[in-house]
């Protein structure tokens, strides 16, 4: 599976973007995808993840500013609204097998007046 990443960019607080993310390869293989970012000197971690049958999750800091979807069984988006600038991160895709996770080249959010 090979993970394409598209949408990052500079932005100012309280403003919107919209990540996409495309699959390739063994899609049919894939049970979840989702994103996760990485701040300068903090650990990765998960923004949302949804589920092929379109559960979905976030964490507690992007509930009600952050949606999670996907177009097909290829596809993810993530938009944000209302951000901060402690959003500020390289955002990466990611998907999710029985046994494997793959991973996405990172797209650069910032946020910033």
């Amino acid at each position: 599976v090979q993970l394409q990443a598209f949408g990052g960019g500079l932005v100012q607080p309280g403003g919107s973007l919209r990540l996409s993310c495309a699959a390739s390869g063994s899609i049919f293989s894939i049970n979840r995808m989702g994103w996760y970012r990485q701040a300068p000197g903090k650990q990765r971690e998960l923004v949302a993840d949804i589920t092929n049958g379109g559960i979905t999750n976030y964490a507690d800091s992007v509930k009600g500013r952050f949606v999670i979807s996907r177009d097909n069984a290829k596809n993810t988006n993530l938009q944000m609204n209302s951000l901060k600038a402690e959003d500020t991160a390289v955002y990466h895709c990611n998907a999710e097998t029985i046994t494997v996770q793959y991973w996405g080249q990172g797209t650069l959010v910032t946020v910033s007046s």
